[in-house]
């Protein structure tokens, strides 16, 4: 379990990075490509994964948005042979945006009523 909190806080400051330079366009590219792994994940692949990004979160020096989080998700289950899909939204008034990760469009790293709340901008 510690190499994968190792392996999200490594992706929680890639993802980081991409955001201080402004480059969103460059994390979105980075989470749509990443490869879905041919592997067989474990069963309980999706819980270990989103454990060990949640840990990872608690241990980041600064707070990890939600974006940044769920791009980190995203890559690990993908990583792990889990078709992973980062879901970006958006409620209207007041103006907030989200992001979360959906596997089997069933939410995996928030609360399952996310999708009610936010209207759907883009899945990569």
């Amino acid at each position: 379990m510690s190499f994968l909190v190792l392996k999200a806080y490594s992706k929680l400051i890639q993802f980081d990075l991409y955001l201080a330079r402004g480059n969103f366009a460059a994390l979105y590219h980075k989470v749509r490509n990443y490869p879905v792994e041919r592997a067989t994940p474990p069963t309980d692949a999706v819980k270990r994964i989103c454990s060990a990004v949640d840990m990872a979160c608690i241990w980041y020096w600064k707070e990890a948005l939600c974006l940044q989080r769920s791009a980190a998700t995203c890559c690990l289950l993908k990583g792990h042979g889990i078709c992973a899909q980062l879901v970006i939204g958006a409620q209207q008034m007041p103006f907030k945006a989200h992001a979360w990760v959906e596997v089997g469009n069933r939410v995996v790293n928030d609360k399952t009523y996310v999708p009610e709340i936010y209207a759907v901008l883009d899945r990569c």
